[in-house]
């Protein structure tokens, strides 16, 4: 009973992990699944198949790891967020293709709840702003475009969830319809402050309150697992969303502590403690975890395109075959290329949040190869995570000193790293664990079984594999900034 099995959803893989007693990986599944793009901006997964790879990662896991079910104490899922699914509540079937959370189908109807002035109101009470991101649009979408969704929800027969609460509702045999704090702060139907599905956004929305789920602290009792799945019941006790989940893993779990995770997107959270901070940069208020029904509150800067701008590269320019080949190839462009990369695949995250723009390259002169072009893409995560870092500067005074905690498929390469460390002009931590979003998740659960360390034991056993120093010069660190400040303007649509 020493092991916890992590779930880990993401946006295109999904993976277990096995973690031992002393939370150090035994065995690893993971499996891909496509991405459906139905029209530009629109990005779908079909839910059975986030299902199915979840279901078969798992067992792989534990086939790889040598152990049965009997060992395994506890289950922990993170998952990719605001992703967004409806389905029967007899049937189980999914009225509708999951809407991820890179989906901008409801800008307009995002645009038009602005107009009304609604924006000031939703944020004091989410902490988020009207953006098509979060889940509470993409609902309200799926209510109106799918034939009699809207009178089956009022009837109580269709059931809403984010990623977390659909795996949990199949691992559970459809016995458990629940979710997270941390999950449902990305709704923009949750109140943050009092912790309740709030009346108001859902009459806004035209959300039937009986399609939500429960809400409960992240390491809690969720349900048991079917029998016939893995051998015997397992409980499920630990839930946060990816980025919440990487933050726990990452032992930030003080105020002023921060990370980003650089995965398809880039996220960091900054602990601001059991206080929320209102932003005035156009971050996010989030939950970023909840024990004993007390939430630790952080902000949040979102950006939507860091590794698939590496993707794109592959597989869309077919300019490598590998994301390794970007280090060498941005090592020999030299710093002086000129060349700008603004990733707007999906718009901008914040703090612009900018649904309408789209990418862009500039700088372009006939000397521009493939190098430069892979160092602009690089150099862009770091550009954005300077314009987050910048922005919670800002807003509260506990980021001044901050050192980044970093994880995700991303910090493997040095390159972007000391990039990172040179444009922020601050310390870059890479910790020896870097599947710190599934020790998140996995840490929670097994705490809760009573397996896992506290919270204090847990944080000092945090490892480092190495820290970035920033070198560069600070002017000519404040040059290169300034051009992708011009950059940015220039792909803007709302200037």
């Amino acid at each position: 009973m020493g092991h916890v099995l992590a779930i880990d959803q993401g946006t295109t893989s999904s993976r277990a992990i096995l973690f031992d007693d002393a939370m150090k990986v035994a065995a690893v599944g993971q499996e891909e699944f496509p991405q459906h793009f139905p029209q530009s901006g629109w990005v779908e997964h079909d839910p059975r198949d986030i299902w199915a790879s979840t279901a078969a990662t798992a067992r792989a896991a534990i086939e790889r790891g040598g152990v049965s079910a009997k060992d395994i104490a506890a289950i922990g899922i993170t998952n990719q967020r605001e992703t967004t699914l409806v389905w029967d509540r007899d049937t189980g079937e999914p009225i509708h293709n999951a809407i991820v959370w890179q989906d901008r189908r409801t800008a307009d109807t995002c645009a038009r709840l602005r107009e009304q002035g609604l924006e000031g109101m939703v944020a004091r009470k989410t902490g988020l702003l009207i953006d098509p991101y979060f889940s509470g649009t993409k609902l309200a979408w799926i209510l109106d475009h799918v034939d009699g969704a809207r009178e089956k929800a009022r009837d109580g027969k269709l059931l809403f969830g984010t990623v977390d609460t659909y795996l949990i509702w199949r691992l559970t045999g459809g016995k458990a319809h629940v979710t997270d704090a941390t999950n449902a702060s990305r709704t923009l139907l949750y109140n943050i402050r009092n912790g309740r599905w709030d009346p108001e956004l859902l009459e806004l929305l035209d959300i039937p309150p009986q399609m939500l789920p429960d809400v409960r602290d992240s390491a809690a009792k969720f349900g048991m697992t079917r029998a016939d799945l893995f051998g015997r019941e397992i409980p499920i006790l630990g839930v946060a969303g990816d980025q919440q989940a990487a933050t726990v893993g990452q032992a930030c779990l003080k105020p002023g502590m921060m990370k980003s995770t650089y995965g398809t997107g880039c996220f960091a959270l900054l602990n601001t403690g059991e206080n929320p901070v209102a932003s005035s940069n156009r971050l996010l208020t989030t939950i970023a975890y909840q024990f004993d029904g007390k939430p630790t509150y952080a902000l949040e800067g979102s950006i939507f395109i860091a590794g698939a701008v590496v993707q794109w590269l592959r597989d869309g320019l077919k300019m490598i075959r590998e994301a390794a080949e970007t280090q060498p190839l941005a090592e020999r462009a030299g710093a002086e290329h000129g060349v700008y990369m603004v990733p707007a695949f999906t718009g901008l995250g914040a703090p612009y949040w900018d649904a309408d723009c789209r990418g862009a390259i500039y700088g372009l002169t006939r000397a521009t190869g493939p190098g430069e072009i892979a160092a602009a893409a690089l150099a862009s995560v770091g550009y954005q995570t300077r314009d987050l870092l910048d922005a919670m500067k800002r807003d509260w005074a506990g980021a001044a000193e901050t050192v980044l905690r970093v994880d995700g498929g991303m910090t493997a390469s040095d390159w972007t790293m000391q990039f990172l460390a040179d444009i922020i002009g601050a310390p870059v931590d890479r910790p020896q664990v870097q599947e710190t979003t599934a020790l998140g998740a996995a840490w929670l659960a097994g705490m809760k079984a009573g397996i896992y360390p506290g919270r204090e034991e847990f944080g000092d056993a945090w490892q480092l594999d190495r820290r970035f120093e920033p070198k560069l010069d600070p002017v000519k660190r404040e040059r290169l900034y300034s051009g992708w400040q011009d950059a940015v303007s220039r792909t803007l649509t709302r200037r």
